[in-house]
């Protein structure tokens, strides 16, 4: 998985990717002036062992092109990190940075596309150069046994994925819609979420309650126990 994470980070492959990543990184945005952005691509997090995979679309501009960790220091992990929290994923329920001491228990966070992209849209070769870092990485979780895509991007590159791998003959039996669930003929399951965007959260597409009930069927099919007493009210 270090080998993985030096590769990651140091890929070129994608020119419009690497000119918009480091852009940001130099002119950074007002309120994050004194920090030194990352502005590299971006590996996954989390649980080598783990036995959910949760796969995202990119970087943030500001998330983590700026702290180095996926959903880190942006509006999509703000929401994110106390639900996993809540259902007993993460051992606290704020990421700000690297060094914040989060932990996800039984858990991988990635994504299809591993540099910010101009308006959250990678072109469909940016997405196939970042296809044989998802393959390594996937390979390297051997203990994964639900993938939650969040968002049809992130949805669409784990069918590529699978496709390829031989795993699914066609990628047409499968539809993306926010908690739709599927089992692979591998045993494997896929979990569907609207991403957790503030172009979502904002506009009550997806809410808490919605959230936090695609981790708890997440654990479900893990066959990991869900500690109900940590839900807050109203999740």
């Amino acid at each position: 998985m270090k080998q993985l994470h030096e590769d990651i980070s140091a890929c070129e492959q994608c020119p419009r990717l690497r000119t918009y990543c480091q852009g940001i990184a130099r002119t950074k945005r007002r309120a994050y002036q004194d920090q030194t952005y990352w502005g590299r691509p971006v590996s996954g997090f989390g649980d080598p062992a783990a036995r959910i995979h949760i796969l995202g679309l990119a970087p943030g501009a500001h998330g983590a092109n700026r702290t180095g960790r996926v959903f880190t220091g942006d509006g999509s992990g703000y929401f994110m990190y106390p639900v996993l929290h809540d259902v007993g994923l993460a051992n606290q329920p704020e990421g700000v940075s690297q060094d914040d001491g989060l932990r996800l228990r039984h858990t991988w966070i990635s994504s299809v596309v591993r540099c910010a992209p101009p308006n959250d849209k990678p072109t469909p070769q940016e997405i196939r150069n970042c296809a044989p870092f998802l393959k390594r990485e996937i390979d390297l979780l051997s203990k994964v046994r639900v993938v939650v895509c969040l968002g049809k991007i992130a949805f669409d590159g784990f069918l590529a994925y699978l496709l390829h791998a031989g795993i699914i003959h066609r990628k047409s039996e499968y539809r993306f819609a926010h908690a739709a669930e599927y089992t692979l003929p591998n045993g494997m399951h896929i979990l569907c979420s609207y991403h957790p965007s503030l172009r979502n959260t904002n506009t009550g597409r997806l809410d808490r309650a919605m959230f936090t009930q695609i981790f708890i069927r997440a654990k479900e099919l893990a066959g990991l126990d869900t500690p109900q007493a940590n839900l807050r009210p109203g999740a």
